[in-house]
Order: C-alpha cells, then structure tokens, then sequence
C-alpha cells in the first residue's frame, strides 16, 4: 500500500495525490475524476501517511487500520460510510477493537471507510503491503 503520497484537502472532497511541490504550495490530482489543483501553503492538508487512530493503548497508523480491513474484506470494499452511526461503530470494533471510542467519532469512522473504499477502488490497499512500505521506511 502507498499512502505516502496521498492528501486529504480540508474543504475539498475526496482524496488527491500530490503531484508536484512548487514555491508557493504544490499541485495535486483527484483520485475522483484525475483534475489537477493548485493548493496553497495556507490550505488545511494532511497526508494519509501521518494520521493514526487512537485507541487504549495508543495510536494505529491509518495504514495499519487500511490493512486490517483489506485482511476483513479479503482486499475487496468495505461497507459503505453512509450506513447509520450504530453499524458504522460495530464493523470498525471488528476491525481495530481497542479503538478509543471517547476520542474517535463516528465522523471519523465514516471518513476511514470512504478513504478505505476510494483506494481500493484504485487498487492502492492491500492486506500484505504495509509490511514492505515499513522495512523501507526503518532502512532509511
């Protein structure tokens, strides 16, 4: 799986992938409908790579979360994020269940899953990729 370059844009729908990084911000693609933006350095941006859930005993990387449910849906797509808060709670207790359920939201969860779905659907989550991605990382 590689998140790495991979951009939620507050005020903006979907995911993006960064493209380019320029003097006064950087250029992303829609991984919705492929157009290209110019985002500024004021602009609310996250990478996927840097966001982790909380739980009990500490934080799980998204990717790790990703990975889990690619392992729950045997790489295929997960429910839906528009299913009600109740069911939305209770899949994401199978998937990670020492999640911190006072300090991650169901808005959260929905947010997960329809990331989760949106890089499935471009082939960019997998149940054993992650292992890979980590060695890299540690090497560096």
């Amino acid at each position: 799986m590689s998140i790495e370059r991979i951009l939620a844009i507050s005020g903006k729908p979907g995911l993006y992938d960064l493209k380019l990084q320029t003097r006064t911000g950087f250029v992303a693609e829609s991984l919705i409908d492929g157009k290209k933006i110019t985002v500024g350095m004021r602009s609310n941006v996250s990478l996927l790579s840097e966001i982790s859930i909380y739980t009990n005993s500490g934080e799980v990387r998204l990717s790790e979360v990703f990975r889990k449910i690619a392992e729950k849906e045997n790489n295929g797509a997960a429910i839906s994020h528009k299913e009600d808060n109740a069911k939305l709670e209770a899949y994401f207790a199978e998937i990670l269940p020492d999640y911190d359920q006072d300090r991650v939201y169901a808005s959260d969860i929905k947010k997960v899953l329809n990331w989760y779905n949106m890089l499935q659907a471009k082939g960019m989550v997998s149940k054993d990729a992650p292992a890979t991605a980590e060695v890299e990382k540690t090497e560096e």
